[in-house]
């Protein structure tokens, strides 16, 4: 009986202890630090300085502003882009579909860093796309596309791609053929039935897909340091130097929880737009 009883807390404690040591642990840690003051040489102490926060929020606005509209701009085009792959693949890659989907995981073996690297060569201003433009005139001399928000947004919306299209693929693959056909007995036209039928019901891939481009491409600091400069930095920037290049820990602590509540409101925010409990509900049919 005891056993029993044990049976389902036994079962939870792997993950429950890994959890508490690599989630739980490291929050209240840097949630320490961000309350401490001091220096690397005399080094920090536990003061409840609160003031950290009011002072990395208008220090680096500018920062966190951008990185939330980079993330909601690459998220908008990600699903521009995303949906029509997903429901191609869902709906007439047939037999080839894994082929497909492997496919488009394929370049994503390669690192997260080289990968971007590699964007920064072929975007150079005699890489393989404006070279060969302004070497036809097309293009005046001084055009250039590394530096701007378009190649940190390009970026973001390349690395983050996959995480878009396979939760929208999960949700049209589960949708049932006949009542795709049944709109179409009722004399819907295909735009009709699309919006009517296989949009609402592909809500939950949407609402999946958005959580997990939203809040990495806005945190993210690799495309920025990339592809960018530095009218173009964001928030992950500003706290990877804090960290690591200026060793003030509290700042760059402070920043992290502010850019966290910042995204888990937004997450909130449009959970509570969308209808959490309607996506729910279409997923569970």
């Amino acid at each position: 009986m005891l056993r029993r009883r044990l049976a389902p807390y036994l079962l939870v404690l792997p993950g429950g202890l890994w959890l508490l040591l690599f989630f739980v642990v490291p929050m209240v840690t840097m949630l320490s630090l961000s309350l401490q003051e001091g220096d690397v040489v005399t080094g920090y102490a536990f003061t409840g300085h609160w003031q950290t926060y009011a002072d990395a929020i208008v220090n680096y606005r500018t920062q966190l502003v951008r990185s939330l509209a980079y993330g909601a701009v690459t998220t908008l085009i990600l699903i521009v882009l995303a949906f029509p792959v997903a429901y191609w693949i869902a709906f007439y890659a047939g037999r080839r579909k894994a082929t497909y989907l492997f496919l488009l995981l394929l370049p994503f073996f390669v690192s997260f860093v080289l990968r971007t690297i590699s964007w920064r060569q072929i975007l150079t201003d005699d890489g393989m796309v404006l070279g060969p433009l302004k070497h036809l005139g097309l293009l005046s001399s001084s055009a250039h596309i590394l530096g701007t928000p378009a190649a940190v947004i390009g970026g973001l919306a390349y690395n983050f791609l996959p995480f878009m299209v396979l939760p929208i693929y999960v949700a049209l693959e589960r949708i049932d053929p006949r009542v795709v056909e049944a709109a179409r007995d009722l004399y819907a036209d295909p735009a009709t039935a699309f919006r009517k039928v296989i949009f609402p019901l592909a809500l939950p891939g949407v609402f999946a897909g958005v959580l997990m481009t939203f809040v990495p491409a806005s945190s993210d600091y690799v495309n920025s340091a990339v592809l960018g400069s530095s009218s173009t930095t964001m928030i992950g920037q500003v706290i990877q130097s804090q960290y690591l290049t200026s060793s003030n820990y509290p700042t760059a602590s402070a920043l992290s929880f502010t850019l966290m509540a910042v995204l888990l409101i937004g997450v909130f925010a449009y959970a509570r737009a969308l209808g959490t409990e309607d996506v729910m509900k279409v997923a569970a049919r």
